[in-house]
Formats: C-alpha cells, structure tokens, sequence
C-alpha cells in the first residue's frame, strides 16, 4: 500500500502570480519511492486549524531530471493552494504520499511515435512531466501541444515549454490559444473546445497518424475534445485523459434509486495484512468514508473518483459507484472500486486495499 513520508521543501519558486513550484528534498532511502513515471501526481497532506487537508498535484519534472516536483496554482477557495502560495517557504515539512497515477504510457527509446496533447490551465502540469520525458526518452518521437489560457500572463510553464521547443529543435511544436486575449490569428482566439479541436484535426494534425493522445483539464474541455476525436475514428485506447479537481469534491450522489440493504451493511477491510469489521448503518455514506468514521487510517485523496487513492478489491458483496475517472475497464470487470465513490447494496461487503 502506498505510504506518506515527511519530506522537507527544498525550494518554493513563483511560476505565475497564482501559481508556485515546489521542490521537495527527497532522502537516498526514499528514492526508490519516490521515482515516478511520466504524468504521474503526489498526495500532499497538512494540518490546517486542526484539520487534516490533503490535495493531489501533478508532477511536473521529467523522469530523468532527478528531481521531485509539483506546481500548486491558487484557486478562489482553495484553502490548501491559497495557503501554500502564501505561506510554504524552504525547510517547511509536509506529509506526502508515494507517486501515484496511470496518466501516461509505456516509453521505448527505440519508439518513432507521434502525441499531441490538449491541455488546459494547470492541466499543463502533468502533461509537462510527460513532454520532458517522452521527447528525452524517444529521440525519435515528436510531441505536439495544444495550450488553452486565459492571458499570456497566467501560462503555467511559458518559458520552461520554449526551452523545450529549443532544445528539440523541429521534435515539439507549441500552439496557444487565449480566451481573453486577442492574438493575430483568429484560429488560437477563445477557448479549447470541440470547434478548435475539430480546426486543428482538419489543418494542424491528423489524428489518424497519431500514437497517443492526452487530455488534462477542466471535464467539459475534455468531453468535447473526446468527441472529436471519437468522431475522428480515434480508437479509445489512444486516447488517455485526466480530469483535474480545483478543491474537495462534494459528496457524490446515488446513480440510482435502488435503497440500500435494510438493517445496514456488515463491512469488512482488508489492509496491511489485517481485517478490521464494522457495521455501516447510513445508507449515504460511501465506504470511505463509513471507515474513516471508525477511526481506520485509510489511502485517500481528491474524493471524486480521480486520483485512483482510495483504490481498493471488492472480495465479497456488491456496490454502486457514483463516479469512475481512474479505473480502466479491466480493473473494473477484476472487481476494483474506488472506495470514495462506493455505497453498500448488500448484506455484506468486504474490500481489500492490498490487492495491487
């Protein structure tokens, strides 16, 4: 099972007005944890007025830049971004969970492939992690990325993306697009949405010739852009997506009318190799978090079915899941759940969190 460890800052570096690169201290024991792949993200955790807030942030360094990175952008609310755009400085201590994430694919040094991403805001960060690496690993490959922001000034990673440009000279090809900020040509005006996805299909790229696909951003960019690309004749699996939360999700609501079991559910979780049992009387309650009112220290993060934390082998029973971001079709039909999203249907439900 995944573990947080207390890793020290080692930098803080302001990327915007709203946004900072935080660059953690990681021991030589710890390296081993803390290698990561390509668009895979960090659980951070903190104590707040004697709450325990825990938010999940990309990592944006390359695989082989030996270091541990993630930009945090301040959003309106975000009381754990907020706090730490103003007050997370060198030295300071926070609690952070091994990488994590499936938002990439496999890379061959061998490979002469074609991606193209479309990101939007601070869905930059991971795909930034995955460009580095990819045109590092695949020197013959080549990399195309479609940038949606608001203004020039709040592109994350403006200047760390034309580093790129130039180092892989003819490999990287970079388009920005500004919803609030007029540009020469009218194609790069307005938001990444279906119509631009369906202009750069038609003159910029053929999706047809590319290998993979990746999408990071706000849910709508990435249903409308998926469209397209379904339209396109883009087989699924090309196709890789990761939605990014801005806070704590909201408690996710039934799918269906179907009540839950009467009397209440007898659940049991497996974790570390020890059975823990309890009765779930509330029938709103997920399975999370039934079991982090029981005082269980499980693996969590965003609650709203993305970051894949809470992942967990359904053993016996049945659930419904409100919402499924993160887990591919085959670890559904295996018997995974994420947890967060899970509500009891019957009599009995045992979920084991050390199944990998």
């Amino acid at each position: 099972m995944l573990q947080f460890h207390p890793l020290t800052i080692a930098a803080v570096e302001p990327e915007t007005e709203e946004a900072v690169r935080v660059t953690f201290d990681v021991p030589a024991d710890l390296a081993d944890a803390y290698r990561f792949v390509q668009g895979q993200h960090l659980t951070l955790r903190t104590d707040l007025d004697g709450e325990d807030v825990r938010r999940t942030y990309s990592i944006c360094a390359g695989t082989d830049e030996g270091r541990l990175q993630v930009a945090i952008k301040k959003v309106d609310g975000g009381r754990f971004s907020t706090w730490a755009n103003a007050a997370l400085k060198p030295g300071d201590v926070l609690q952070v969970l091994e990488p994590t994430g499936r938002f990439h694919t496999v890379l061959e040094p061998e490979a002469q492939r074609t991606y193209v991403a479309f990101a939007a805001g601070s869905g930059i960060t991971p795909i930034l992690s995955i460009i580095r690496s990819t045109l590092a690993t695949e020197p013959h490959s080549r990399f195309t990325l479609f940038y949606g922001n608001r203004t020039t000034a709040g592109v994350m990673f403006r200047e760390a993306l034309e580093d790129l440009k130039n180092r892989f000279m003819g490999r990287l090809s970079l388009f920005y697009l500004f919803s609030r900020e007029p540009q020469d040509t009218e194609l790069f005006n307005g938001r990444l949405d279906a119509g631009k996805a369906r202009a750069f299909c038609r003159g910029l790229i053929n999706p047809q010739a590319v290998d993979a696909f990746f999408l990071c951003g706000p849910g709508g960019m990435i249903e409308e852009v998926k469209t397209v690309l379904a339209e396109a004749g883009v087989p699924d699996e090309r196709i890789h997506a990761e939605l990014f939360l801005t806070g704590p999700a909201a408690p996710p609501p039934r799918r269906t009318e179907r009540p839950a079991p009467a009397g209440g559910t007898d659940v049991t979780v497996w974790l570390d190799g020890r059975a823990t049992r309890f009765d779930l009387s509330d029938p709103d309650a997920t399975l999370l978090d039934a079991a982090l009112a029981e005082g269980m220290d499980l693996p969590f993060a965003c609650k709203g079915g993305v970051c894949c934390t809470c992942r967990a082998h359904l053993r016996e029973g049945e659930v419904e899941m409100a919402a499924n971001y993160s887990l591919e079709p085959h670890e559904v039909e295996e018997g995974f759940i994420l947890t967060c999203q899970a509500r009891a249907l019957s009599k009995t439900v045992v979920v084991d969190f050390d199944k990998v």
